[in-house]
């Protein structure tokens, strides 16, 4: 039987010593700390919005909707022997642009629906616990995108209309014709992105948020149409006089129906409903959970 063996002594900790040089204790970083701000909100959302490319794409598509639909309407019409006997020529830009909001609606969803879809969204409110400031950042980005675009792709065709047309009886438009037909619409269509982009934030799912504004554009007209009813006249008569496509019409002067909107009062329609939708989104983002 073996005899059991003492333990072995520990080893004594070693004794290190600090290396010579400065201490790190004191260190100040030469980056300066700043207090955030809506500037940086903003520079972070364009960096985003001009970094993907389903932002190029898209609008991509809708310049070529524009530009392709209203082009090809003026070039038939010209074509014809059909005298336009003092219409307004800019009016034919209003099929591409009628086609192409759907292209500013979507994208304005994708704004915000998508970094709830991804996750990027938790990203952003850390660096920017603001969350109304985030969204009132990417409200002001989309909507200088979205209108800048559209007023470049109205104008062209809005000139290009004007000059294949002249030969055709159409009339020189006015000063006011020009301004509604190129500001005027750029404002709408830019104020119809926003609120599509509003929509995205409250429902933060960007097939759904998509199917309700598409919903919105063309629900109205549509069962306007089906809504033989006598008894109904009046809700059917609303319901064109107010559809997003009779709005559009207004800005060329030719709307669906003799009375409802006119002149300017589709933009102030569409400023009070996305007014109000900003404020309920922003008192969601308050009380929700990212």
């Amino acid at each position: 039987m073996s005899t059991p063996q003492p333990p072995m002594p520990q080893a004594a900790a070693p004794n290190w010593q600090a290396a010579p040089g400065p201490s790190y204790g004191g260190y100040t970083s030469p980056i300066p700390v700043v207090r955030t701000h809506l500037g940086h909100a903003l520079a972070s959302e364009w960096t985003k919005i001009k970094s993907v490319r389903s932002t190029i794409w898209t609008l991509g598509v809708f310049v070529v909707l524009v530009v392709g639909i209203g082009l090809l309407a003026a070039v038939v019409v010209s074509d014809s022997s059909s005298e336009l006997n003092d219409e307004n020529p800019l009016s034919y830009g209003f099929f591409g642009l009628l086609l192409g909001c759907m292209c500013i609606i979507t994208l304005g969803v994708l704004t915000t629906a998508s970094e709830y879809g991804t996750g990027m969204i938790r990203t952003t409110m850390t660096a920017c616990p603001s969350r109304g400031r985030v969204l009132a950042a990417k409200s002001i980005v989309f909507f200088g995108v979205a209108f800048v675009v559209t007023l470049v792709a109205s104008g062209f065709i809005a000139f290009v209309d004007a000059a294949l047309l002249e030969n055709n009886g159409a009339k020189d438009p006015s000063a006011g014709e020009w301004l509604k037909g190129t500001v005027g619409v750029s404002l709408y269509i830019a104020l119809l992105g926003l609120l599509s982009l509003i929509v995205g934030s409250i429902i933060r799912h960007s097939a759904g948020a998509i199917t309700v504004m598409i919903g919105a554009v063309l629900a109205p007209l549509v069962i306007a149409l089906f809504m033989f009813s006598q008894s109904l006249e009046d809700v059917r008569q609303k319901l064109f006089e107010y559809s997003i496509p009779n709005q559009l019409s207004v800005f060329y002067s030719n709307s669906l129906t003799e009375s409802g909107p006119s002149g300017w009062d589709p933009l102030w329609i569409i400023v009070g409903v996305t007014a109000v939708a900003f404020a309920g989104a922003v008192a969601l983002l308050e009380q929700r959970d990212v």
